[in-house]
């Protein structure tokens, strides 16, 4: 457990509560900050004119979706998401417009809500804002894509209203020359599920915040990760379940593979169970392969309760090389080497991509793995 509760990092819209962070803050030390470039520049998004540092395809099955965007300090906006660190700060202020997609209580949509970042350029900085609220008992599920390059800073922040069903799938697809930052943070209303689910299989950066509060009891969090590093990429995953309301659940599972020289990869998992919150139960995972050596992975998991009266509290971590017995067994069957690595590596996935259950997320998370086991054949592999 940190030194300090986790509850007690700044949380501020004013960027100066937010210097430029060195690497040697609690919060950055495993993040590459000499490798950042202006992305924590204060300053607007690198757009000239209609070439725009990146552009924003919204796919809403009805035009109502779209609300009027919001400005800094408009309600809903800063609702569920105050900055905690200096890309999400810088977000916030560079993004006069926030987008706002509002789904009307008990509506159910069959059809996912999506909204595509395209990236235009390496080094061009962008900025982005999206709020998201889920009327009570509504059912839907969002889709937030990113591809191409950018230095892109971007935060989310989400409300499900009472009683309702909501997904949100964030996709990092970018091309390897992209930075990401972002902050995701969801208010979960009574008796309301929320499930989180982020991909990350691109980009030479990328580190996503995602945090869950409560705003009445009975709610239900499910955090779900998925990530791939190849050589010279960063992937890096925080999640924060702040448990302040009784009977509440949350359960986070990350699972990642690595490979290549200089792949890295971070999980760090943070549950606080305040002392108002009885009744809780949470359980948080991590799990990571490493495919090939000149790869690390660090995992972090933190737990802090300040209550007794809870139904159930835990977590685990792991990392692990590559199992050459399993390949062995497979082989002596007449299975191919690239075939057995292959089956290894989606027996290790099988389980949280089952959990995540939206089929094209799924098929995007299985191709991608495929792709990048082509490359695994042509390097060594992990030793024991």
């Amino acid at each position: 457990m940190p030194d300090e509760s986790r509850a007690s990092r700044t949380r501020s819209s004013d960027v100066a509560d937010f210097p430029v962070p060195t690497g040697r803050e609690e919060e950055w030390r495993f993040t590459p900050v000499d490798r950042l470039g202006n992305v924590f520049a204060d300053a607007p998004s690198d757009d000239h004119g209609e070439d725009y540092a990146a552009h924003y395809a919204l796919d809403l099955p009805e035009e109502q979706l779209a609300q009027p965007s919001l400005a800094p300090g408009q309600a809903p906006r800063g609702t569920a998401l105050v900055p905690e660190d200096r890309g999400a700060v810088v977000a916030s202020r560079n993004t006069e417009e926030a987008l706002h997609v509002k789904i009307r209580a008990e509506a159910v949509y069959d059809e996912p809500l999506r909204v595509t970042v395209t990236g235009r350029g390496a080094g061009r900085r962008s900025n982005a804002h999206y709020v998201l609220e889920a009327g009570a008992h509504s059912k839907a599920l969002f889709i937030l894509d990113h591809v191409g390059s950018t230095d892109h800073t971007g935060n989310l922040e989400v409300l499900v209203g009472d009683g309702a069903d909501l997904t949100v799938v964030s996709l990092q697809r970018w091309d390897d020359d992209a930075v990401h930052l972002a902050q995701h943070d969801a208010l979960v209303g009574r008796d309301a599920r929320y499930r989180h689910i982020s991909v990350t299989l691109g980009g030479g950066i990328v580190r996503v915040n995602s945090n869950v509060r409560y705003a009445g009891p009975g709610g239900d969090a499910t955090l779900l990760g998925v990530y791939f590093a190849d050589a010279g990429q960063h992937l890096e995953h925080r999640s924060f379940v702040d448990h302040n309301a009784p009977r509440c659940q949350s359960l986070v599972t990350y699972k990642g593979a690595l490979q290549g020289q200089t792949a890295r990869t971070v999980w760090v998992g943070d549950v606080l169970i305040r002392k108002e919150a009885e009744g809780i139960e949470t359980y948080e995972l991590n799990r990571n392969l490493v495919l090939t050596d000149g790869a690390r992975a660090d995992s972090v998991p933190n737990l802090e309760i300040e209550t007794g009266d809870i139904a159930g509290a835990g977590h685990a971590s792991s990392t692990g090389r590559f199992d050459d017995e399993q390949l062995f067994y497979l082989m002596s069957r007449g299975i191919t080497e690239a075939d057995a690595r292959r089956l290894v590596v989606r027996g290790f996935f099988a389980d949280i991509v089952a959990k995540i259950g939206v089929p094209e997320v799924v098929e995007a998370i299985m191709t991608a793995i495929d792709a990048e086991l082509e490359l695994t054949s042509s390097m060594e592999p992990a030793q024991a």
